[in-house]
């Protein structure tokens, strides 16, 4: 594995208990301690995740591509969820979790030997988990928008729209936006894993 594979592995592992531990402190402290005092139970939270990275981190990153894909399956929800928490409930920004995601399928199949016929068919299996995720996601996401009332005058302020923003529009905007989310996902995630794995599988075979 080189550096900057073992960098971007080495992140991709180590900010998911940096980010657990800092909610967690965070927000198992409001009830417990006055207002102003919350950022210590968030720093104490993240100081416990960065612990958890220097004993095991390193491990992590060298058994990467031998751990199960129901582990790695639950950390691209985990990063599901906090990019629609990140950006508010907007889900097209989820869309880019499926080029890490497939560059990772397809690193892993060239790492366990497979075949173009079974890496192809992998690429299809994981576009249909990451599109999968983004459905639940673009479900959570047109649940909140459709049952809350301002959802109509956001739109209309944060596009600057001449017109009102009826609630059939707002419907529309959920359906259709939906499925083309959807459909690029599908389409990003395949590409992503096939060169992934074309370059991968190209490059352990230059090395044999």
């Amino acid at each position: 594995m080189k550096k900057a594979e073992r960098m971007a592995v080495g992140v991709s592992l180590g900010a998911v208990p940096i980010i657990t531990g800092l909610l967690a402190g965070w927000w198992s402290s409001i009830p417990l301690v006055p207002e102003r005092n919350v950022w210590q139970g968030a720093v104490a939270g993240l100081l416990a995740g960065a612990l958890v990275n220097l004993r095991y981190l390193a491990r992590w990153i060298r058994r990467a591509y031998s751990m199960s894909w129901w582990l790695w399956m639950a950390i691209y929800g985990f990063y599901s969820v906090g990019m629609l928490g990140f950006f508010m409930g907007v889900p097209v920004f989820n869309v880019a979790l499926a080029v890490p995601a497939g560059v990772l399928v397809g690193r892993k199949l060239a790492f366990d030997g497979s075949d173009a016929a079974g890496a192809r068919s992998s690429a299809k299996k994981a576009a249909a988990f990451t599109a999968g995720v983004l459905f639940v996601v673009c479900l959570a996401s047109a649940t909140v928008a459709l049952n809350s009332p301002s959802t109509g005058a956001d739109l209309q302020g944060m596009l600057s729209l001449p017109f009102v923003v009826t609630q059939d529009m707002i419907i529309a905007l959920v359906v259709c936006g939906g499925l083309l989310l959807l459909g690029t996902d599908w389409w990003v995630t395949v590409k992503a894993t096939e060169r992934a794995y074309e370059f991968f599988h190209d490059s352990r075979r230059g090395h044999v």
